[in-house]
């Protein structure tokens, strides 16, 4: 194996593994939501480690520039890792935002029942894992899915911020608590978004187009 091939390897592998971490910051987050115990120490020793990984995807991807001369496919896949990379420590980001923004919500419990979260945020899971699935398989009927799952999320937020509201409305008393569960749902559904971000990425490097996933359609997964 030459010095390009295991520099390409080694690529791949961190970008699984940043994807891993990130698929457990956005669990923990969910935990956050629903009010169960998360480890905050671990969380931060996460958050570390996707930062570190995040700069070494970088420093891998300037390397391969100034040293080598990939042709097109290889190329498609440097490109595309950095703008995965990217995606990826975003997500990690907004779950360390979700953690922190629960704690500002009184009355947690009632309103994510009330407003029937749970299952949005099993969905933000799903697409999560959906997208680590997605980057190791390539698979185009994976990414497909992400697209589809990404516009029902969309769609159960935009209903759910609109719930919010107008209970913050007609009650005074959760205007606070309330702002901030809007606050987190957004936050969700960024995370949605930056999915449906690395599916793209991962679609242009298998098929050298560029696609936007509001105009993606699939056979069977409308």
């Amino acid at each position: 194996m030459t010095h390009f091939e295991i520099e390409l390897t080694k690529l791949r592998d961190i970008i699984t593994k940043i994807g891993v971490l990130a698929e457990t910051q956005v669990g923990e987050a969910v935990k956050a939501i629903l009010s169960e115990p998360i480890e905050g120490k671990e969380v931060k020793k996460t958050e570390h480690k996707i930062d570190k990984l995040d700069v070494k995807i970088e420093e891998i991807c300037q390397n391969i520039f100034a040293l080598h001369q990939p042709v097109a496919s290889d190329l498609r896949f440097i490109m595309s890792a950095m703008q995965i990379s990217n995606e990826i420590e975003r997500i990690g980001d907004l779950s360390i935002s979700i953690i922190k923004k629960t704690k500002s919500i009184k009355d947690k419990h009632d309103l994510i029942a009330k407003f029937e979260v749970e299952e949005l945020t099993r969905e933000i899971v799903q697409i999560v894992a959906k997208t680590n699935a997605c980057f190791a398989i390539k698979d185009e009927s994976v990414i497909g899915e992400i697209f589809v799952l990404n516009k029902a999320i969309k769609f159960k937020i935009d209903d759910t911020v609109h719930q919010i509201i107008s209970e913050m409305k007609s009650n005074s008393k959760v205007v606070v608590s309330g702002t901030n569960l809007v606050m987190v749902v957004k936050h969700l559904e960024r995370i949605s978004e930056h999915c449906t971000n690395v599916a793209e990425s991962v679609y242009f490097m298998v098929h050298a187009k560029i696609i936007k996933h509001e105009k993606f359609d699939l056979p069977g997964l409308e």
